[in-house]
């Protein structure tokens, strides 16, 4: 599939758009919701520096009663994700990014509502009043789609756990309010996580 999009609206112009979003942290947070608006990622923020110091494993006890329909834990001062599955026989780490701001942050109990294969992304509103030149959409399986080849929608409006092509993301405040996986991780636990998987954000 060409990167071009109708309108002369490619690869490179929708990037330079990205960008100049991220310089307005003071916009609220956007994500894709269930009727289809969507988060932009910002580009990485100026200094930011990867964080694996306190990567370690966990155990489930000290923040579930249990692990029923399985169990994922974001961690968002070390930047990474936890899951352990149902029966507690799986048990996977991985490095996330997460929200450029406390601002954009947000922590507690959600829970997994819908598994989303190849997501469209598509603009709100309000992202289409300040950059009319964008797409009104970016097709699923697209190599300009910011959503990554499968998403995690929670409970939460605007947020969700999806994968990202950009790579220099990972282990960065780089997101407006979700949380990034390399797209072969978010492949991996798209298989393990349900409907229904309960999510905590710390």
């Amino acid at each position: 599939m060409s990167n071009a999009r109708p309108g002369g609206f490619g690869r490179r112009a929708f990037l330079a758009s990205a960008a100049a979003f991220a310089t307005g942290l003071a916009a609220p947070a956007l994500a894709q919701t269930m009727n289809g608006s969507t988060e932009i990622e910002g580009r990485i923020a100026t200094g930011a520096r990867r964080n694996a110091s306190s990567f370690r494993s966990l155990q489930w006890q000290s923040y579930f009663e249990s692990t029923r329909n399985g169990a994922i834990l974001v961690d968002i001062t070390s930047r990474a994700l936890h899951y352990w599955s149902e029966d507690q026989t799986i048990y996977k780490l991985y490095p996330t990014s997460v929200p450029v701001s406390e601002e954009l942050t947000r922590r507690g109990q959600t829970e997994v509502v819908q598994k989303v294969v190849a997501p469209t992304w598509r603009p709100t509103p309000s992202m289409k009043e300040r950059n009319p030149e964008w797409p009104d959409v970016v097709e699923g399986g697209a190599p300009d789609n910011p959503l990554g080849p499968y998403a995690l929608y929670l409970s939460w409006q605007y947020y969700r756990i999806h994968g990202t092509h950009d790579t220099r993301k990972i282990g960065r405040r780089s997101s407006n309010g979700c949380v990034g996986l390399y797209n072969d991780h978010i492949t991996e636990l798209f298989g393990l996580a349900k409907v229904g998987t309960q999510v905590l954000l710390i």
